[in-house]
């Protein structure tokens, strides 16, 4: 067993958990935090990223331990209450989703992305750096529109750094 300590969407957790237990277990079953979503087991699909340490991650390739320390953010802690995250807002107003499944870690990875590339981004440089998050009902076609608006408009307002 193993004690874990970190601050997870702005609160502070502790708990004792087996040395194999994964992140993304940990903060779907211990934390009930279920927007983060186990998609493949393989880390292939995406589904279940989270920022940890301010870092798009996939957290099914994390033990609970390693995050020991981390600042955690899931998707239920990127908005600012009844406020959505610029993002989220973005995946909402272009159909950036359709089943929702891979929503979560999708909007989680474009956060990182657009806080990585400030000046903005191009549509190719979306699509390649979607290459790690799949999505098997939209065509991706919505959601690098929605992430370009957002992009967009958090440059202008000055919010793509504290994403």
């Amino acid at each position: 067993m193993s004690d874990v300590v970190m601050t997870v969407n702005g609160r502070k957790v502790a708990a004792s958990v087996e040395d194999r237990t994964l992140l993304v277990h940990f903060l779907r079953e211990n934390l009930n935090l279920t927007g983060t979503h186990v998609g493949c087991d393989t880390s292939q699909c995406g589904a279940c990223v989270v920022h940890v340490d301010g870092k798009a991650v996939k957290s099914c390739t994390m033990l609970a331990a390693q995050a020991s320390g981390s600042t955690i953010v899931t998707i239920e802690g990127l908005a600012e209450g009844a406020e959505l995250h610029p993002v989220q807002a973005a995946f909402r107003e272009h159909h950036g989703l359709q089943c929702g499944f891979c929503t979560p870690g999708m909007i989680m990875a474009a956060t990182d992305m657009i806080r990585r590339h400030p000046e903005g981004l191009d549509e190719k440089t979306v699509r390649h750096e979607l290459e790690g998050n799949i999505c098997r009902c939209t065509g991706y076609h919505n959601i690098v529109k929605a992430i370009l608006a957002a992009s967009k408009a958090m440059a202008a307002g000055g919010e793509a750094k504290a994403a």
